[in-house]
């Protein structure tokens, strides 16, 4: 056994022996239909077929908890169980800090509490899980998609309700996974005080390594579950399209996906210089002054992880998020743009996108939203769309940026938002893909602002509003206040019309059908997504940004 192996057995040991549950009840005839035999052991699912028409598991662990010695270290794989495991729960969210797309404290649910959540920890070390939805039918060699949830890389959990696989699995006839991953300081964190001497480790892409390794649990399980192992997309937003970027230039991910559907985000990588700077000094913060930089880094290893959240929130105040998804050269190339010029990326189909209006989420970023975050989210959760609430824009939005439509005001200053952080990035990425020789690219569009006033002005087709309709989940979430009776035919046939190009793509390469009726012409071409109350379309369009 070499040194590394036995150095990981002990790992392995003191982490398991804290966090390994597992049921040992033999599954019963009445609930073998949901009882699957993965690599790692027995998991019983939930037969929700006469509800959703789908069969689900959720929780299952993938690698083992991050927790102890395996607290800033690669990722480890889970070891076998015995026994049946339930799965029939969402497992905790990854600890982090509190924010509007984050769980609740009490648990990986959506709900009023997560107002009571902000800017404090969130979530669990013991993290590492994912989830599977299929239709209820027997049927075989499904595609399989694999989600990966946005939030700046900092906050996020698959549990959300608007990730809510079922209907996606049902409606685009695939198999669908959702995967938690570490984010924030327990994600990323380059401190040449906590290396072992394993590049992956030693890379500081934590929370990239737990992508990878949900992506092998995919691949040596997707028949498992009913799904083809050879056709695997892997799809995000935001962050979490920045990770599937990420995933495409790995030179880790080979043979783990066959086609890729980034949202609202493209190549962007952490420069490692920054990374290690911003390191040092959380540490400062998080353990105080220590003479001795060993003992520092020893503290650090074995501090609440609840207390490193507030140390994370106390340096975000003063210098913003640690640098993520970082550019080390062993998970990541040192260069992306120059990986994929050599050829050294995963050359497959990609469908990306964005939102007409993506900067409308983040009035927050230039004081332009007049309520903070906890009284926005409380007005928000309350606000019934289908009755008049004499609510106005200037409710929301701050004088400076009135009137929305004039010059400096809201609509404009969203829109700098917007080319600064989003539309800029998808045209570098995939013009990369496109000089490369990729002719397999295609872009969409996403338009729909049908929400009932005033929030068709505050919002509009903000930044991840194309989610529900991806997911076909209008009824929880933090975007309810938008969804009324009267805009519901309109974005029940848009969100159909999604998924119908998400199934065609994952079956294909290419999003065409015959319900488009729009010829959708490769990247820079593009289709519009759009829908009155009552009506949807796609029409052909081009990138602008």
């Amino acid at each position: 056994m070499t040194v590394r192996k036995r150095i990981l057995a002990l790992l392995l040991g003191a982490a398991v022996a804290a966090t390994l549950v597992t049921a040992t009840t033999p599954a019963s005839a009445h609930d073998s239909s949901v009882v699957r035999r993965t690599t790692l052991g027995l998991v019983r699912g939930s037969d929700e077929s006469r509800g959703t028409g789908t069969l689900s598991w959720r929780g299952i662990p993938y690698a083992e908890p991050p927790v102890g010695p395996l607290r800033w270290h690669s990722t480890v794989t889970h070891r076998p169980w015995h026994g049946v495991r339930d799965a029939r729960e969402f497992g905790d969210g990854c600890i982090q800090e509190g924010r509007l797309f984050s769980p609740a404290p009490s648990g990986p649910h959506y709900g009023l509490d997560v107002r009571d959540g902000l800017k404090k920890p969130v979530g669990s070390e013991d993290c590492l899980t994912l989830n599977v939805s299929r239709p209820s039918d027997g049927r075989r060699n499904l595609p399989v998609i694999v989600f990966i949830y946005g939030g700046s890389n900092m906050v996020g959990y698959s549990a959300d309700p608007m990730y809510d696989a079922r209907a996606l699995a049902r409606k685009a006839d695939a198999v669908v996974v959702t995967i938690n991953y570490r984010t924030g300081v327990f994600g990323w964190l380059d401190l040449p005080g906590l290396a072992t001497g394993d590049p992956l480790g030693d890379s500081g892409n934590f929370g990239t390594l737990d992508q990878l390794e949900a992506l092998r649990f995919v691949n040596r399980n997707a028949r498992t579950f009913g799904g083809d192992p050879d056709n695997v997309t892997i799809m995000g937003e935001s962050a979490g399209a920045v990770n599937v970027w990420a995933l495409m230039v790995s030179p880790l991910s080979k043979g783990l996906f066959d086609k890729a559907i980034p949202l609202s985000g493209g190549l962007q990588a952490g420069d490692p210089a920054a990374a290690r700077t911003y390191a040092e000094a959380f540490l400062s913060e998080a353990v105080g002054p220590v003479g001795d930089h060993a003992e520092a880094v020893r503290r650090l290893r074995e501090a609440p992880a609840g207390d490193l959240i507030a140390a994370q929130v106390r340096r975000g105040a003063a210098v913003g998020d640690p640098p993520k998804v970082i550019a080390d050269g062993t998970v990541l190339p040192a260069d992306y743009h120059a990986a994929i010029a050599a050829g050294e990326y995963r050359e497959v189909p990609v469908l990306a996108g964005n939102t007409f209006e993506e900067g409308k989420l983040f009035g927050a970023a230039i004081g332009a939203y007049r309520p903070s975050d906890y009284d926005r989210f409380t007005l928000q959760y309350f606000f019934d769309p289908d009755r008049p609430s004499g609510l106005t824009v200037d409710d929301l939005i701050a004088e400076q940026y009135l009137p929305v439509d004039g010059p400096g005001g809201w609509n404009e200053a969203a829109d700098q938002l917007t080319d600064a952080i989003f539309t800029g990035i998808v045209a570098d990425s995939m013009n990369s893909l496109r000089a490369a020789g990729n002719d397999h690219l295609f872009y969409y569009q996403f338009g729909w602002n049908q929400e009932p006033a005033p929030f068709d002005a505050v919002y509009g087709a903000a930044h991840a509003m194309d989610l529900p309709f991806v997911f076909h989940t209008f009824d929880e979430g933090l975007f309810t206040f938008a969804f009324s009776h009267r805009n519901e035919p309109g974005r029940l046939r848009l969100s159909d019309m999604m998924i119908a190009s998400i199934s065609a793509f994952v079956r294909t390469g290419s999003p065409q059908h015959a319900g488009l009726g729009a010829r959708w012409s490769q990247w820079p071409g593009s289709i519009v997504f759009d829908a009155d109350d009552t009506r949807a379309t796609a029409r052909p369009g081009s990138f602008s940004g």
